[in-house]
């Protein structure tokens, strides 16, 4: 079985909300390699600090010279735009990909107001700081999209894995969210998109991902014939009968019209309402049909100790030098504090999970 189905969680936080910034909630990591062999870390965070009243969300980052211990820079990386109505809230989830003319573009996914579908757009960087949005809206669908991740093909194009919400004929004004599995796109171009047929994994196929699947990371194969292995969040309904706080996400807001409870405390409060979320892995032959194989990635439960406690989810990958992988993920222990932790791939010797 390939090394990357066991995992070793690696102990304590790799960064938690320790500024104005990002002190109110802290998650969807993606992780870059730079090429002086440190790393960047992009996050979404909310803090007190945010640039208008109404924000729910902004992107920034984090440097590392081992992987482990990371050092915050200044600012902002990218913001949403509260003119812009299917990005006046929040931005999350960023993926990266170097463009042919040497610059890279990151893809995330953009919230406007609850009754919007959610969208992937994109932004366009020479020195991987400072960010440009770019005009328009790279994917779409009527029931919303969100947690990208792209990957370059052999034949020059990407593919970008992301979950679909489908709310039914009713749209997203019916209120319940009938599915959310993962789809993938083509793009010979990097900006227009085609949907591939069909869907990726489809979500409620067991108790664990009875409340959708959310962002799925992919590994092409390293040579023909090999596997192509994915790795991906389920989030786990609450027990029949819980009484769960409405998400803030879910209220109909504008920019003019800020929330008026706090989001990031309202935001946690029913994250801790019974929900649970687990990293899984899935393979396919062609990347397109895929077989899931098991969960590789949890924490103990409420009450139990560990950062993931709750939950674990929104996970961004990289190789390692020895051959073994660094999975980053969003993680939330038992008393509701969201950060990114951090788990590698197992090896002889080492206790797997």
């Amino acid at each position: 079985m390939p090394v990357t189905s066991h995992w070793q969680q690696e102990p304590g936080w790799r960064l938690h909300g320790t500024r104005p910034l990002d002190c109110s909630k802290l998650q969807a990591p993606c992780i870059f390699g730079l090429s002086d062999g440190s790393v960047r870390l992009y996050y979404t965070a909310v803090g007190p600090a945010k640039p208008y009243r109404a924000c729910q969300g902004y992107i920034l980052s984090a440097v590392s010279d081992d992987g482990l211990n990371f050092r915050v820079e200044p600012g902002l990386r990218l913001a949403p735009q509260p003119g812009l109505p299917h990005m006046s809230l929040r931005i999350l989830a960023p993926t990266i990909v170097r463009c042919g003319d040497g610059c890279w573009r990151m893809y995330f996914e953009s919230r406007g107001s609850a009754d919007r579908p959610t969208v992937i757009c994109s932004a366009i960087s020479t020195d991987l700081l400072r960010w440009e949005h770019e005009p328009g809206i790279r994917l779409q669908s009527p029931g919303g999209l969100g947690g990208p991740r792209i990957v370059s093909l052999p034949d020059g194009g990407l593919r970008m894995y992301c979950f679909q919400s489908d709310f039914g004929p009713a749209g997203r004004g019916g209120g319940e969210r009938l599915s959310q599995q993962v789809v993938s796109a083509y793009s010979d171009d990097g900006l227009d998109f085609e949907f591939d047929p069909g869907m990726r994994l489809r979500d409620r196929q067991s108790e664990v991902d009875s409340l959708g699947i959310t962002a799925a990371e992919v590994i092409p194969p390293a040579a023909a014939g090999d596997e192509w292995t994915m790795f991906y969040s389920a989030w786990q309904d609450v027990p029949p009968g819980t009484p769960v706080p409405v998400h803030p996400s879910q209220s109909v807001k504008s920019a003019d019209g800020a929330p008026s409870e706090d989001f990031a405390a309202a935001s946690i409060a029913s994250d801790m309402a019974g929900y649970r979320s687990r990293i899984f892995r899935a393979v396919s032959q062609d990347g397109l049909q895929w077989e899931p194989t098991g969960c590789v990635i949890e924490g103990g439960g409420y009450g139990a100790e560990g950062v993931d406690a709750v939950h674990a989810e929104d996970l961004s990958l990289i190789a390692l030098q020895d051959g073994t992988y660094r999975m980053y993920y969003a993680a939330c222990d038992s008393r509701g504090n969201w950060g990114i932790a951090s788990a590698v791939t197992a090896q002889a010797g080492r206790q797997s999970i």
